[in-house]
C-alpha cells in the first residue's frame, strides 16, 4: 500500500552510537516506532533532613526511558530481501547488542598489551549514545537494562520477528560536566525543558 504524497513524513526514532571502532554498526533506525515510552525521574536533592535547612536541588533528576522496540523482517521477505532471506533479523538485533559490548579490536589491543607486560589497563570507554526522539529530543543515554524476546523464526531458525525491551539511563551535565558533549546535550534537553514549560501558559 503506497502513502499518499500529501502524507506528512513520519520520523523514525534512533539509537546513535559514537563509537570510532565500529562505525557500519553504531546507527539503529527504529523500524516500527514504539507505541510509549516510559519516562522515570526522580530528584537530587540535598539538606532538608528533619527541617534543618532548605531542601535543595542538587542537580538535574536522574530520568530512565523504558521502551519496546518491534523488529519484523515480513516485508523485506515479500520483497525477496537476499539478505534477510539468508540471515532474517539477525543484523537488525546484532547492532541493538552492540550498545553492551566493548569493541572486540580494543578488547584484543588490551589483551596484547596485558601480555606484554603493560600493568594498569583500563576497561574501554562507552562510546557516546543517543536517542533520538525527534529534532527536540536528543538524550545522551546508557543502555541499563536490555531484554530479548524472538517471536518467529525461519525454516533455518534464523529470527524473523523480535521484540527489544530497552531501558535507558539517560546521562545528564550531573554527572559527566558541562564540557563534555553528553553534559552539553543534556543542558541543550535542559534549556529545552524551560522554553517548552513558558510556551502557551
Amino acid at each position: 500500500m503506497t502513502s499518499s504524497p500529501m502524507a506528512p513524513p513520519v520520523f523514525k526514532g534512533a539509537l546513535v552510537s559514537a563509537d570510532r571502532l565500529r562505525p557500519g554498526s553504531s546507527v539503529v533506525v527504529f523500524q516500527y516506532n514504539p507505541e510509549t515510552l516510559t519516562r522515570t525521574l526522580a530528584a537530587r536533592t540535598t539538606g532538608g533532613e528533619s527541617g534543618a535547612g532548605p531542601l535543595r536541588l542538587a542537580g538535574p533528576p536522574d530520568e530512565t526511558i523504558k521502551l519496546s522496540v518491534e523488529i519484523d523482517a515480513t516485508d523485506q521477505l515479500e520483497r525477496g530481501d537476499p539478505l534477510t532471506k539468508s540471515v532474517g533479523i539477525a543484523p537488525a538485533l546484532a547492532r541493538l547488542e552492540l550498545l553492551l559490548y566493548p569493541a572486540s579490536a580494543a578488547v584484543i589491543a588490551n589483551e596484547a598489551l596485558a601480555q606484554a607486560g603493560v600493568i594498569e589497563i583500563l576497561p574501554s570507554q562507552a562510546p557516546l549514545t543517543l536517542l533520538i526522539w525527534g529534532a527536540r529530543r536528543i538524550l545522551p543515554v546508557r543502555v541499563a537494562e536490555f531484554s530479548l524476546t524472538e517471536e518467529a523464526f525461519d525454516l533455518y531458525l534464523n529470527p524473523i520477528r523480535a521484540k527489544v525491551d530497552l531501558g535507558l539511563k539517560v546521562t545528564t551535565y550531573g554527572d559527566v560536566g558541562l564540557a563534555s558533549a553528553a553534559g552539553a546535550l543534556s543542558m541543550a534537553a535542559h534549556v529545552g525543558r524551560e522554553v517548552l514549560a513558558g510556551l502557551g501558559g
